[in-house]
């Protein structure tokens, strides 16, 4: 967005060479100086504060390069008192790429609907019960865990002047990774937002030690495969270790919710780890189960999900109504936030193919399961 401000100080042009009156020099003596337009100390703060959010949990760690930019936000803050709105990206922009990414399109709206409780446990369990017989392929030294994906974020767009707001999101496209079970090693190809042929992947989290504190060889990390396989596959245990890797000053709860969907998401999850998984996701205080959500795929089925309070939006895990599969995720603002309609899908996610390769870029013959 580029905008061009007029300043005060500066004289008007005259338009009449022969204008009688005083100069602009004159006038500016004569006149008080005008006003200079201020956010009120309660906007500013709410502003800042969802910049600074968002730059804390859409970034990802220099070293990490491996979690999606989502939520890319378009803030206005007021930076002088004749230019209130600045211009904030976190990835990407709104009209494509140097790199090639597709210009963003309008959000999508959906119609909300009322999360329960009610039948949440019981939905949890048929969830768990279903990931527990399912067949799950080990992956062995030297293979990486193949995972093809169809997603959309956002990036948003807001006047400070006008309060206007527009909410933009990235076109559906393909995401593929790669990551050794360890998580020391992989790749990334993702055409149009991410560099031409695709990044490397490094460790994604601080080493872990499994419950009988050892360290797991190759040094696995939060979110590998071989940091699940050693996981405890009881729900309760399995959430407090999960809570024990959180940080910063988001709400707890909400943080271990979207952990889990990071490590359904771009990942192939042990059978007995991915049954505890989704028997501790229906533990977390506020989630609910809501009845009908749609992946990127435009898949329907039902799902557990957890709105955030500070940011009004629903992050929605979608199953299978059927066979409940794990199907991918979306998010729907639920409040108005930032100048975010209710209504308005901010992300979307799609699991396609989950596989087990052997070699990096790798991809499989006949199809994985997803």
């Amino acid at each position: 967005m580029t905008r061009t401000f007029w300043n005060r100080t500066e004289p008007m042009a005259h338009t009449e060479p022969d204008h009688a009156g005083p100069d602009h020099a004159e006038l500016a003596r004569l006149l008080p100086a005008p006003s200079a337009p201020e956010m009120s100390p309660d906007r500013q703060l709410l502003f800042e504060e969802h910049l600074l959010n968002e730059i804390q949990t859409t970034i990802p760690r220099p070293a990490a390069g491996k979690r999606p930019l989502r939520r890319a936000l378009f803030i206005g803050v007021p930076v002088t008192a004749l230019a209130l709105t600045a211009a904030v990206f976190t990835a990407g922009t709104l009209t494509g790429t140097d790199d090639g990414a597709p210009a963003s399109v309008e959000a999508p709206v959906v119609a909300i609907e009322a999360g329960s409780t009610v039948q949440l446990a019981s939905t949890a369990q048929r969830i768990a019960g279903a990931a527990s017989t399912r067949q799950v392929p080990e992956p062995g030294p030297g293979q990486f865990i193949y995972v093809r994906s169809t997603v959309s974020w956002q990036a948003s767009s807001f006047n400070g002047e006008t309060d206007e707001s527009k909410t933009w999101v990235q076109p559906l496209h393909q995401r593929e990774t790669w990551r050794s079970p360890d998580a020391s090693r992989g790749w990334l190809d993702e055409p149009g937002y991410q560099a031409k042929g695709g990044v490397g992947l490094g460790s994604d989290g601080p080493r872990s030690k499994p419950v009988n504190g050892k360290d797991i060889e190759g040094g696995a990390t939060l979110r590998s495969y071989n940091w699940l396989k050693a996981q405890p596959t009881d729900p309760q245990a399995l959430l407090k270790t999960i809570y024990s890797r959180l940080s910063g000053p988001r709400d707890r709860d909400q943080q271990a919710f979207e952990e889990i969907k990071q490590l359904i998401n771009e990942q192939l999850v042990p059978a007995p780890t991915a049954a505890a998984l989704y028997r501790a996701t229906a533990q977390i205080p506020g989630v609910v189960l809501v009845q009908n959500s749609q992946d990127a795929a435009g898949r329907s089925g039902l799902a557990l999900a957890r709105l955030d309070e500070k940011t009004g939006e629903r992050t929605e895990l979608v199953f299978d109504r059927t066979t409940f599969a794990y199907l991918g995720s979306r998010g729907v603002q639920v409040k108005e936030f930032g100048g975010i309609k209710p209504g308005t899908v901010v992300e979307r996610t799609a699991v396609l193919e989950r596989a087990v390769v052997n070699a990096e870029k790798e991809r499989p013959a006949k199809g994985g399961t997803a």
